[in-house]
């Protein structure tokens, strides 16, 4: 059957050319697999089925071990049995195994329920596959279509020949073109005419690309300075929130978190005198005056204050964390000398 269609195709094409005498022949191809994958009512409906099909497994899958149970057990009671009951068994068996044939010839058959049900799912898309493919044809001068995943064997094709894409396309909008506004319209219209026109044109489709890549790259820009601006907007709210609780502090007579901390350094620095005598807490009580106050300074001075202890704090940490490191280097320095001593 094959070599009689390739027989057909071949004389097809020698009649065309001679019948044409110098008209180029165009020929394009389809992947019928590759458009039934990307179409998503085919890959729902498949996807069901394929649940079916697997329930129907585990149902031959139960026939096949309840009949080696029922072997297993012949077996070890058939020297208590009479010849008789073997015989029955035995035939019940057979009866069994049978059905179970009879079961999965009429599920998974070649004929059976599984490929009738696949032909019912694909029919309808492939007729408006079909339907497609004529339109692109004779809008562009098709002189012959083949499909690849069809008997027809394509040792080697193009892939500029291949209209699948395109079949994909017309599907996509026959089926956007139903949810679609006037508005929506015409914009998916002046969508296909681009499309139509890179299919006609590679190297517009190059263009295209390029100005795509811009617009992606343009648009991430955007959304990290727009981040950025966010991060920044944070950072400004939580130093004006912590300022305006220190504020709030001041004036009930506490001390926040922040003050607290910065109050131990100045406590470590008082005079001897101080020392000596009766050790008082270096946070303001309530009721009492804060030490800010009673000095009398403003409310910028205050933050200036604040700014240089908590400098004054980060400063310290930082170098705490430069000697940390120094002293590992140093030990690493030092286990590899040793190492490299014990190998000499």
């Amino acid at each position: 059957m094959r070599k009689q269609f390739l027989f057909i195709f071949l004389a097809l094409i020698v009649a065309n050319t001679s019948q044409a005498q110098g008209k180029t022949t165009r020929i394009g191809y389809i992947d019928m697999e590759y458009i039934l994958e990307n179409v998503s009512d085919y890959k729902e409906a498949k996807s069901q089925l394929e649940q079916k099909a697997q329930k129907w497994k585990q149902e031959v899958e139960a026939k096949k071990l309840n009949i080696n149970n029922l072997k297993e057990s012949l077996k070890a009671e058939k020297a208590l049995l009479t010849k008789e009951l073997i015989e029955e068994r035995e035939t019940e068996i057979k009866f069994l195994e049978q059905e179970m044939m009879d079961y999965q010839q009429k599920q998974f058959g070649s004929d059976g329920n599984l490929m009738r049900q696949k032909a019912a799912l694909a029919k309808p898309i492939q007729d408006q596959v079909f339907t497609a493919v004529q339109d692109i044809a004779e809008a562009k001068n098709y002189d012959f279509v083949f499909d690849k995943s069809s008997d027809l064997t394509m040792l080697f094709s193009n892939k500029r020949f291949d209209i699948s894409d395109q079949v994909l396309r017309i599907l996509n909008r026959t089926e956007k073109r139903e949810q679609l506004t006037k508005k929506q319209l015409k914009e998916q219209e002046a969508k296909e005419n681009i499309e139509n026109a890179i299919d006609e044109n590679p190297a517009m489709a190059d263009r295209q690309k390029a100005l795509d890549e811009k617009r992606a790259a343009r648009e991430k820009l955007i959304q990290d300075r727009k981040l950025e601006q966010e991060a920044k907007r944070k950072e400004y709210e939580d130093r004006r929130k912590a300022l305006q609780e220190e504020r709030d502090a001041k004036k009930n007579g506490t001390v926040s978190g922040t003050a607290t901390s910065t109050a131990v350094p100045a406590a470590t620095t008082a005079s001897p005198a101080a020392n000596g005598s009766t050790a008082k807490t270096t946070s303001p009580v309530a009721g009492e005056t804060p030490a800010a106050e009673q000095s009398g300074m403003t409310k910028a001075e205050e933050r200036q204050l604040l700014y240089e202890q908590r400098k004054k704090e980060l400063e310290e940490r930082r170098k705490k964390i430069l000697e940390e490191r120094e002293a590992a280097k140093k030990a690493k320095e030092a286990e590899t000398q040793k190492t490299n001593t014990t190998n000499n």
